[in-house]
Formats: C-alpha cells, structure tokens, sequence
C-alpha cells in the first residue's frame, strides 16, 4: 500500500545518507531514510561480529569529517567522541629497527634521524608544505565543486543564472590557486603527480618514504608510481577531526558510534528510518521522480530522492534506462570501480609482540597505524602482483588495534585488530574465485604479520575476512571501491561522479546523489551528504 507526505527519502543509511537526511530534516523537511541492512553506518558500521566484540567491519579510523558537521549537527552532544592516537604510526621493518611518527614535531624528528639526519631536516618542511597546499584546497571539500567544463547543451542544459555561477565559481577557484603562490606548481603535481618521485625527492630513507606512501595507495588500484596518487597522498592530511590536521583518530565504541550520532541527532527532527528496507526501484513518472519501491512491495512517495549508493547502483539497478539520456549513461559505465582492497578482523587474545619492539603491554607502538611495508619497492612488487590479476606475493598491511586506546569494544584483556590488505586485485586471472581464494591469502597476510610478531601465531582468537567481491556483496561497493569510484584526475572535482553532473543533481528532476561517489570523494567526511541535502534545498 502506497504511504505518501514524505519530501525527501534517502537510500542508504550510511554516514552520508544520514548526514544528508539531518540537513534535510534540520531544515523542515519530512525524511524517511531506507537502510538495507539491520545496521547502520553503511562502511563506517559497528558490528558484534563475536560477543563482547565491536568491530569496525569496513572503516576504522576517523580524521576527515568536517568540523562544521559536527558542530552544526550537535554530534559531541548526541555521543560521538573521536580518541586521538598518539604516535599516529608505527613501521616495523625485518632487520629490528622502526620508526613511529606523531603529532610532535621534535619527537618525529629524533625518530628519523637514526634513519636520515637529512630527512629528519626536511620533515618538518615537507609537513610545511603540504599543509599550505591543504589548507588552500581543503575548503573546496566543503562546497559543491565549481563548474569550469565548457560541455556543450546537448550534454545539460543550463540557464542564465546556472552560467554566470559557473563563472563565479571557477573565479573563486583562481583566486585559490592565486593564494597558493609559489607553492602553485607543487600543488599541481599533488593533485596530478605520482606519490613515488615526490617522496623520493624529499627523503633518502626507504622506511620513512614507505610509511608516507601507504596513505597514497590506500583503496586505489595503483602503486606509488601511479598519477594520481599523489591526490590521496594529500587527501589524507587534510581532515583535523582526529585533533590535528592529517591525524586520525579511533571512534569510540567504534566506527559505527558516527552513524549513531547522526541518527540520534535525525530522531530529534523528525527523520523516520526504516532498517532492512533494501529498494527494488526508483520510480518516475512523467520524467520526474515520485519515489521508490522496496524489495518487499512496499511503495513510498517523495518529491525527492536522494540516493547514497554508487553511481552504477543507482542508475543501472535502480533506474530504468529510458529514463536517462544515453550519453549520460554512457558516461557512467565509464566510470572505473578498479579496486585492490581487502579488509581483515581480528580478536585477539595478546596484543603483537613485536621484534622490532617488544612487548605484549600496551605501548605506543600499538596505539597507531602499524604499516607493515617498510620500502617503495615492496609497494611497487605488490601491485605488479595484482596487475596481472594475482593477490600480492607479500602485500602491503595497514594494521589497527583500536581496543589499544579504546577499551569499551572488546572483552577484558582482549583486543580487537583491523587489517586493511593491499594488493587484493577484485578481478582474479586463471578464473579462480575470491570466495576459494579469500581464506588462503588472509592465511598469507597473517603469516606476513608472524615475521614481525612472532605471537600472533597463537594469540588469534577469532577472524573476519572481506574480500574486494564480499566488500561489493555485502556492503554494496561495486567492484569492491571502497570509494564508490577510484578518485584519480579524471574522476575528481567536476568531472565526479561525471563531467558536468558534481552538483549532486541528476538528469532525473528530483533525484539526488548524495554518497562518495559524488564530490569530494571517499572517506568518512560526511560532505558529500552536506552538500547533496543543500542542493535539495537550493531546488526547493
């Protein structure tokens, strides 16, 4: 039976979902908030995957949302509370020696200089620098992004005022790049460039490019050598949600706490969720969307939607194809889902006995991100793996024991430990399947793991394996992107989710898009929501 007097459904109740209903809400607007799974969080979800286990089953830490969403939406009030991680990283390498980097600068510096009294000098600058490229370009995350193609009508068509924005906007975004300076042709190549030759020209030491560089490959199907890279590089240190810019933090009680304070703060005004109402169809008629039918029959109306699945979810499972022009859909099958990532839980009865650092008693050498890949070359060896459509041989392990300062996510004296693996290529060559395949690379990343701490051979209790197709299964990733849409040059800015549609709009009056596939991009920064539900606001 058809239920009416929604404004706006949302599909998808992970963090952007929730962000853009909030808004919406705040604003007066009747919500209703579709959420095919029991939980919430979408990959910033919170399970019980074992009893007395929280586990942040996809993301695990937390730097990147905008401050303004937190205090616009009252989070802090409405319990989430993000820990600082201090050393924010740790790499081992085979030979006993590490390094740890954190929020001080003078401690980072006598950490590098065992390595490099050269690079221990040039740190500080090199941070300088991208935290002057960051923070000219970081505002651009908070707005829709500025409408600088010359498409021609054909494509869309845009009025006299939509026109003479585009005109302001793409001033706006001279004037930033003018404020930028000498330090223009840098940014340039952090936007564009490849993270390896940038980090080679500044350090000499493999441990400390190595650990610079996992933040550069993180879900992208490239290695360091790749262009583009350099973009992630950046992106990673422009959020200061973690309490310092380019610092991530662990969520307590874990990642799935945002979601919950999202929606405690969208029960307030009014939102309505419905859980385990996966949506069959986006309907439409007479060419503007009236709203959804779920999986179960059920058939609600809106005067708008606003979807935070995929690009590819959306408009080739959702929609029937007459209702889009084909260029448009054209362009969306060109959008490249390529993807590597696989994501390993652990419970764990001791903490890692490390050999570089010894010790089964919290330490700092527990409490960040502990990357288990101490060279370019070993990066770069990885990825030739999977380009050729194999797991890698000895991949790269980015490695986070959040129970280490959060102690409200596991049992007394256990622990809980996330494992995001690279290179786990979604595509397998020789026709081999990741469902045959999953448990026996988790069984070769966990055997790397025993060459730094030899322990974790007895100290796992249980474990959780997603593989790149179980990350699209059950999480509703296509191709297993963790980003809803590799973030390389051509799939940024105005070109995302495709050129000349970044302004959360679609070629269907009344239906938005409102998650990572849209501008910014991935990661749990909750603008892509903001920024939809303003659109919706803008139109009405």
């Amino acid at each position: 039976m058809a239920r009416t007097g929604y404004d706006c459904i949302v599909i998808g109740g992970g963090h952007n979902g929730l962000i853009a209903a909030a808004y919406l809400a705040r604003a007066g607007r009747k919500v209703c908030v579709l959420e095919r799974r029991e939980v919430i969080g979408g990959c910033s979800a919170t399970e019980e995957l074992w009893p007395g286990y929280r586990v942040s089953t996809a993301a695990y830490v937390l730097s990147l949302l905008l401050p303004e969403i937190i205090r616009e939406l009252d989070l802090q009030r409405h319990g989430l509370r993000i820990l600082p991680r201090n050393p924010s990283s740790f790499t081992p390498t085979l030979e006993g020696r590490s390094l740890m980097l954190g929020p001080d600068r003078e401690f980072n510096q006598r950490q590098i200089a065992p390595f490099s009294e050269r690079d221990a000098a040039a740190y500080p600058k090199y941070e300088k620098m991208l935290e002057r490229v960051a923070t000219h370009l970081e505002s651009l995350l908070s707005e829709p992004a500025p409408d600088i193609l010359p498409l021609p009508d054909s494509w869309r068509k845009r009025s006299v005022k939509d026109r003479l924005r585009s005109a302001r906007d793409a001033l706006r975004l001279r004037s930033r790049l003018g404020e930028l300076g000498d330090a223009l042709p840098e940014a340039i190549e952090l936007v564009a460039g490849a993270a390896r030759p940038i980090l080679e020209r500044w350090f000499e030491s493999d441990v400390l490019r190595a650990t610079l560089a996992t933040d550069a490959v993180i879900g992208a199907f490239a290695s360091p050598s790749s262009p583009g890279t350099a973009y992630v590089l950046m992106h990673h240190v422009m959020g200061t949600a973690g309490g310092a810019r380019g610092v991530w933090g662990y969520v307590q009680g874990g990642m799935g706490q945002l979601a919950e304070a999202v929606w405690a703060y969208c029960r307030t005004r009014g939102v309505e969720l419905k859980r385990n109402s996966a949506v069959a169809s986006i309907d439409v008629a007479h060419g503007r969307v009236v709203g959804v039918t779920t999986v179960d029959g059920e058939s609600l109306q809106a005067r708008c939607v606003l979807s935070s699945i995929d690009a590819h979810q959306t408009f080739r499972r959702l929609l029937s194809p007459e209702v889009l022009p084909e260029p448009f859909l054209a362009a969306v099958d060109r959008i490249d889902y390529s993807s590597a990532s696989m994501k390993i839980n652990l419970a764990l009865g001791e903490l890692p006995d490390f050999r570089a650092c010894p010790g089964t008693d919290v330490g700092p050498q527990h409490r960040g991100t502990i990357h288990i890949c101490d060279s370019l070359d070993w990066l770069e060896r990885a990825f030739d793996d999977a380009k050729l459509g194999r797991p890698s041989d000895r991949p790269l392990l980015e490695v986070t024991i959040p129970t280490s300062v959060d102690a409200t996510i596991a049992p007394p004296g256990k622990h809980l430990m996330n494992i995001f693996v690279q290179y786990a290529p979604y595509r397998l060559s020789g026709g081999k399947s990741w469902d045959e395949m999953k448990e026996v690379f988790a069984d070769k990343c966990i055997d790397l793991l025993i060459e730094f701490a030899p322990n974790m051979r007895h100290a796992i209790e249980h474990r959780h394996v997603l593989s790149p197709l179980d990350l699209e299964r059950e999480l509703g990733l296509t191709g297993g992107n963790i980003f809803q849409g590799a973030m390389h040059l051509h799939q940024l800015m105005s070109m995302r989710p495709v050129p000349g549609w970044a302004d959360y709009r679609t070629p269907v009056p009344g239906l938005y898009l409102c998650g990572a596939a849209t501008h910014p991009g991935g990661g749990v920064m909750g603008a892509c929501g903001r920024n939809a539900a303003a659109a919706v606001l803008a139109d009405r």
